[in-house]
């Protein structure tokens, strides 16, 4: 991320940024969208003031950025991107709760209690001219993918640098002096030095800050995460211009983050604590996921035993969720890396200690999969297997690392004459595209004489199905309330206090009528589309410009016409989302039913009893 201020740096190096006019998200070569793209929405909404650019060399990416297709999905993240991107109109609303007119057209004679919301100018860009921008900015987010290396030293373990080393080289040679350099990436511990060394091969003698600024975002609420952050991290030396750099930040921050939030930290300490917060969350997932297997074997309920140690106040009852295992690209990522940097220092028992929840992680992916097998008499021949979810949680589209995947390589080697996949978020023709290429070398996709299939209608992909197996937790799939416990249990829980669901909340009257903050007019704007689902455009606040107008031949305006979905799925935020009728399921199934729920959120004796359906559930 760059942020530019005039402020000579000669005279206030790292002084408050409050008044800067250009904020640049840098996010080159090869982007991690699903960090920079929200992290730069939401800056730029809540600093009208800055000028917030993302780079990046994709030319199709930065179109998708720029247009109403973006690339990637985030509930909230839309709406985001449209008032910073595009800019909003002047409009008005009532400030008053429960009143039957939510909006008035701004010309109109104005009662006090209507509040006026003046236009806003579009602060949010995106572009490709890559040194054009870097040059213009005070201060820079790298924020671009940092895998795990596939060959080489460290192959399994190490992080691949490459990408970082090329956007850091970059940087070097366009920054100009003063510039703050924020490494926003998850990186090693130590990698400060390295973008240190870097700019003095490309710049001697010209001084730079380099801070670490990891991300805490979960795919499916990044949005909310960025938004309402438990805390932000900033590492820095420990020197005064150091702090300087950390407060010139932590200024940006602070116009929506309360300031007690805001950690500042050596740069070192903030670039090992984001590894190991991944590597905590995924200890959690795979010490319970442990315990299932114990449970399968004695008769014990795992989601008893989470919800007896869950009130345990050291332990906390998060996390403790058994299921098929972790996915996406953080945890086994920064575990390895995490791994590697503790056999490098010479650390062999640490590395094999954290090295163990990767692989209990894949011991219980795989022993879903065995247990499939097995309750089909041990072959699939002949068989349809249903998979209901492919992305790696509910509410993205984001299918990396995704068990998912792993199970129907499995199912693949046992001969199914059909595995059916569906999944609300995801795009068919993406999956399908992304099947082909990381199952390269096998006739896979049905198209091809595989097996695979994948569906936009859970119905049809149920339809004749001997097993079902559940793969992501959707709310669509769900039988059971979201924290529950089997009609079997005999824990006696806490008594549920019925809180509303987050937007339907009215949030007015707003305290400053004058000035609103643009997160109280997100709480109004989701208030209001929730309360009233007709208004077109999801608009209620009639706040909207007009989105970018696409070109004719547009691949994604095509592929929306062709398949349904956009290019990041099903990108709808008030997208139906209807249980499924599991008596219509049941209905077509083949004999003898079988559900495998691989995310603990049926209830097993409902199905069996109303459906006939023979449900098996981790842990139980």
């Amino acid at each position: 991320m760059l942020v530019s201020c005039p402020v000579p740096p000669s005279t206030a190096p790292f002084s408050n940024f409050a008044h800067c006019d250009s904020c640049i998200i840098f996010c080159a070569s090869r982007l991690n969208q699903n960090i920079g793209g929200p992290t730069a929405a939401v800056i730029a909404l809540q600093n009208p003031h800055l000028r917030v650019t993302v780079v990046d060399k994709n030319e199709n990416r930065i179109r998708r950025w720029n247009s109403a297709h973006l690339p990637i999905y985030e509930p909230g993240l839309g709406e985001i991107v449209r008032i910073a991107r595009d800019g909003s109109r002047k409009c008005s609303f009532f400030n008053q709760a429960d009143e039957g007119k939510q909006v008035r057209d701004c010309d109109q004679q104005h009662h006090a209690s209507w509040t006026v919301l003046p236009e806003r100018q579009p602060n949010l860009f995106f572009s490709t001219q890559v040194a054009q921008t870097i040059a213009e900015a005070d201060i820079v987010l790298i924020a671009v993918n940092t895998p795990t290396k596939t060959r080489g030293a460290g192959a399994g373990s190490a992080t691949d640098m490459t990408a970082f080393e090329a956007v850091t080289s970059e940087v070097a040679q366009h920054a100009r002096p003063g510039t703050i350099i924020v490494e926003k990436s998850t990186v090693p511990c130590r990698t400060a030095d390295l973008v240190r060394r870097t700019m003095a091969v490309h710049r001697p003698n010209v001084h730079f800050e380099i801070l670490s600024n990891p991300e805490f975002l979960a795919a499916g609420t990044a949005m909310k995460d960025l938004l309402f952050p438990d805390r932000v991290l900033i590492g820095s030396s420990m020197t005064a211009s150091g702090r300087w750099a950390a407060e010139a930040l932590a200024d940006v921050y602070a116009s929506w983050v309360p300031r007690e939030r805001i950690i500042t930290t050596n740069v070192y300490s903030s670039e090992l604590a984001k590894l190991v917060a991944n590597s905590m969350l995924a200890q959690r997932i795979s010490s319970i996921n442990s315990i299932s297997a114990i449970c399968e074997k004695t008769g014990a309920n795992v989601d008893e035993i989470a919800t007896s140690i869950g009130y345990d106040p050291r332990i906390g009852d998060k996390f403790l969720k058994a299921g098929i295992g972790f996915g996406g690209s953080c945890f086994k990522k920064d575990i390895l890396s995490l791994v590697y940097l503790a056999e490098s220092l010479g650390l062999e028992e640490v590395g094999e200690y954290w090295r163990q929840v990767v692989k209990m992680n894949e011991y219980q992916r795989d022993r879903f999969s065995r247990r499939v097998i097995s309750c089909l008499n041990n072959t699939l021949v002949g068989k349809k297997i249903t998979l209901l979810g492919y992305a790696f949680k509910a509410n993205t589209s984001d299918t990396r690392e995704s068990p998912a995947l792993e199970v129907v390589k499995t199912l693949l080697e046992e001969g199914p004459r059909e595995i059916a996949i569906f999944d609300p978020c995801c795009n068919p023709v993406v999956v399908r595209t992304e099947i082909k290429e990381l199952l390269r070398g096998k006739a896979a996709l049905k198209e091809d004489g595989g097996p695979i299939e994948v569906y936009s209608s859970p119905y049809a992909a149920c339809d004749g199905s001997h097993a079902i197996l559940i793969t992501t937790e959707f709310d669509e799939f769900r039988t059971t309330p979201t924290k529950h416990l089997s009609k079997r249990s005999s824990v006696k829980v806490k008594p549920v206090v019925q809180v509303e669901k987050k937007g339907e909340t009215d949030p007015r009257p707003i305290r400053d009528p004058k000035a609103p903050s643009e997160t109280d007019i997100l709480r109004l704007h989701k208030y209001l589309v929730n309360t009233c689902p007709s208004v077109p455009d999801n608009d209620p606040l009639q706040r909207y410009k007009p989105e970018p107008s696409c070109e004719d031949d547009c691949p994604d305006c095509g592929l929306i016409k062709t398949s349904g979905y956009s290019t990041a799925g099903n990108a709808g935020e008030d997208r139906p989302k209807e249980r499924l009728d599991w008596s219509k399921i049941a209905f077509n199934m083949n004999k003898p039913k079988w559900l495998f729920d691989g995310k603990g959120i049926v209830d097993a004796d409902q199905l069996t009893t109303l459906y006939g359906i023979k449900v098996e559930s981790i842990g139980r």
